[in-house]
């Protein structure tokens, strides 16, 4: 059966935490955090069909809408915004940690022969675009924050400026990163990819997406209906 989607808030922490979450039928005791790109929300489709592929997986998910786009509704984020975007996300991580202490996992899960409950979850981060820029730069400070981290469309620099490179903090990045990346994406050549990502000295792994821009295929009207499975089973492995 598909999950259970409700909206959330978390009005006392600074900056506060508002989003949706995904709960699993079956939960296996995971969470993920997912951030949404500059220009849109938690709403958007990719971060909706991801959501729900992994909560279908056992996994507790939140859509967090990161502070700058609590604040105005439309519109990219300002030069000032993005400290308190990275504190947002952390947030939302210790959000999604309450949510998950003490909540019940079946026996099947569990392996104990009863309902037992989770007391350390593997929380993982993965965003969008600006999302996960701001998530891997949380991690590269932080790096005990969350297990792993899943950067979808990784905007590796503005569209047709390659000199303007975002990779400061990538050798300090530290946590195990699972990119998933389209072969015709503005903010990044697969090949301009591939040569950044040898900086992180944590283990990486890239998806290649083909033909797909910086929206992986999910603008509009259309949509990879594989491409969620696909990042899961890719997921799977990788941090097994």
């Amino acid at each position: 059966m598909p999950a259970s989607i409700r909206e959330f808030s978390e009005t006392q922490a600074n900056p506060p935490v508002r989003g949706f979450v995904h709960t699993p039928e079956t939960p296996t005791g995971n969470g993920l955090v997912l951030t949404h790109g500059a220009g849109g929300n938690v709403q958007a489709p990719l971060l909706r069909v991801i959501g729900d592929a992994f909560a279908q997986a056992g996994f507790t998910v939140l859509r967090s809408n990161l502070p700058y786009r609590q604040n105005r509704s439309f519109g990219p984020p300002g030069p000032g915004d993005a400290v308190r975007d990275r504190a947002g996300i952390k947030n939302a991580v210790a959000a999604l940690k309450k949510i998950l202490e003490g909540a019940p996992v079946p026996a099947a899960v569990g392996g104990i022969g009863k309902d037992t409950r989770i007391e350390a979850p593997r929380i993982f981060l993965g965003g969008h675009s600006y999302g996960g820029r701001q998530s891997s730069m949380l991690l590269a400070e932080e790096s005990d924050l969350a297990a792993g981290l899943v950067l979808l469309s990784y905007p590796l620099h503005p569209p047709r400026r390659p000199e303007q490179q975002r990779t400061a903090h990538l050798p300090d990045l530290r946590t195990p990163t699972l990119f998933v990346h389209g072969t015709r994406d503005a903010f990044g050549m697969i090949e301009e990819l591939e040569q950044a990502i040898k900086m992180i000295p944590a283990r990486t792994k890239l998806i290649a997406v083909e033909g797909a821009g910086h929206d992986l295929g999910f603008k509009g009207k259309t949509e990879r209906k594989e491409l969620p499975q696909q990042i899961l089973s890719e997921f799977t492995r990788f941090f097994s």
